[in-house]
């Protein structure tokens, strides 16, 4: 295989996680070898995929924005293509374009312990034809959801259907929707994007249909404070202060609805009570959930409550009995009227980029693993993946495993190890497999659990839904512990490897 290209590190994936990866990579391994792998012919992930009216953030762009490059527009609430140009700003402040490589769709990945290295096995997604890789630790950054596809249920009678159906995730370029009747099923943050959008760019009228209400949160778009302290203070420095109030606040709402969810629930009741009336209110925005069981909705300057409140669009809560030619009729017994029927049903989640992985020839079933620290998992060596916050923003967590891989990289390169395994010590041998997301029970979540890697009942066997507890667990520890293993492989070992695996040999240090 010398024909095969080597890096150090391969990392999989041009999103958001991807390209802060990099930076972290170039400014704290300098020293070290890398290629970003992006099986699209763009940069962005979701940013540059979704393209469905109105795409914009649900997290305020001081702390979905990186920790080293500050978001100066006004609005913190921002649309998809901000967020995109912020990303290609990105690229190019920091000569990052450079190590990506587009088109190349990872398929699999197959450890070696004899050689300590990962051989990548990709495919040119223009021509079809097979691309290898081969580098000593991989960290992937492909995302949590199916780029080939959104969740799509199978709907009765929908074959019936005269009018067009689109999913969010394949919004199609020449949709006309002007005049048009819109039914979007669903009620997460898609959903109530789409509606106020749609409702207010011409559609003759927007139904939202939800089988069951949502928490929604009404915040202004724009950050004052933020665009205050711009005007006097150094841009780097005022975003520093924003991003640490931002986070605070996120921190400080999450604990509340964990310590006083019936405060919380009723904070959130009445601010839409005041802004559409209790009717309305009691019957399609109070869930049967405590707040943040789910992910909260944001509606920057109450835009959903506009349309709802000038007519341009409805909310329907009921269940779908069938499609029929002209719309969807529900269990009550009424009929919706529809042209266009969105599905907005949600994400389709997958284990680390929809690859096979391999580790000394056995499949590697992620779903048997312990994660380490929400970062590793147990007995997969040389490999990390990011999972951001479910109940704060992605970035804020993308920046602290990039740290984390990047001081890793570091203690190997000055330990000269070869090999870093998270391993279970004999106490943790019949630990409970706790779900990833205990606490966090969305459709696309809940789906998914049986699939993903598991947490124990202890530390560093745990998945922390919490920014200040990555800090102490993650950043603030030392990076090494009783169950991370740093191991050498020795000269004779790799001598003897191709011809005798048995007799390998591993150091630990």
């Amino acid at each position: 295989m010398s024909d095969v290209p080597h890096v150090d590190v391969v990392v999989v994936g041009a999103g958001i996680s991807g390209i802060g990866a990099a930076y972290h990579l170039t400014h704290e391994c300098p020293d070290r070898s890398f290629v970003i792998l992006e099986g699209r012919s763009e940069i962005g992930g979701t940013w540059s995929l979704f393209r469905y009216p109105g795409v914009r953030s649900d997290s305020d762009m001081h702390t979905l924005g990186y920790s080293f490059k500050p978001w100066k527009h006004e609005k913190a609430i921002a649309d998809g293509p901000s967020i995109l140009d912020y990303l290609h700003e990105t690229i190019d402040e920091y000569d990052l374009g450079q190590y990506i490589r587009f088109n190349t769709l990872v398929e699999r990945a197959d450890w070696s312990s004899d050689d300590a290295r990962w051989t990548v096995t990709a495919r040119d997604a223009t021509t079809g034809d097979p691309v290898t890789y081969t580098c000593s630790f991989l960290f992937m950054c492909s995302g949590y959801y199916s780029y080939k596809g959104g969740y799509r249920p199978d709907f009765p009678g929908e074959e019936r259907f005269g009018g067009t159906i689109v999913h969010p995730q394949e919004w199609p370029d020449d949709l006309d929707y002007q005049g048009k009747n819109v039914v979007v099923i669903g009620s997460g943050a898609t959903a109530m994007t789409l509606v106020p959008a749609m409702a207010s760019n011409g559609a003759g009228h927007v139904t939202m249909l939800q089988r069951s209400p949502t928490y929604v949160i009404s915040n202004p778009d724009k950050d004052v404070i933020a665009n205050t302290l711009r005007t006097f203070l150094p841009e780097e420095l005022a975003y520093k202060l924003t991003r640490k109030k931002n986070v605070a606040f996120q921190q400080w709402l999450y604990r509340q609805t964990r310590t006083r969810p019936e405060k919380v629930k009723e904070k959130l009741l009445g601010q839409a009570r005041k802004a559409i009336g209790d009717e309305l209110v009691a019957e399609h925005f109070t869930p049967t959930y405590n707040p943040w069981d789910q992910r909260l909705c944001l509606i920057p300057n109450g835009d959903l409550f506009d349309v709802i409140n000038d007519g341009s669009a409805s909310v329907v809560t009921d269940t779908i009995d069938t499609f029929t030619e002209t719309g969807i009729q529900l269990t009550s017994g009424e009929h919706v009227d529809a042209d266009i029927i969105v599905t907005a049903t949600g994400l389709q989640l997958v284990t680390l980029g929809e690859m096979d992985f391999t580790v000394d020839g056995e499949p590697v079933d992620f779903a048997n693993t312990f994660t380490y620290k929400g970062v590793a998992y147990s007995d997969v060596p040389n490999l990390a993946s990011t999972f951001g916050y479910l109940n704060a923003s992605w970035t804020l967590r993308s920046d602290i495993v990039a740290g984390w891989v990047c001081r890793v990289l570091n203690y190997m390169r000055a330990t000269r190890t070869d090999i870093v395994v998270p391993r279970l010590r004999p106490e943790d041998e019949g630990m409970p497999m706790r779900p990833w997301a205990e606490s966090f029970s969305s459709g696309y979540i809940v789906r998914m659990a049986p699939m993903l890697p598991k947490q124990g009942d202890r530390e560093p066997w745990v998945a922390l839904q919490s920014y200040s507890g990555d800090l102490k667990l993650i950043t603030e520890a030392p990076v090494t512990d009783d169950a991370l293993r740093f191991e050498r492989v020795t000269q004779r070992a790799r001598h003897v490897a191709s011809h005798s695996p048995q007799e390998q040999q591993t150091t630990s240090v």
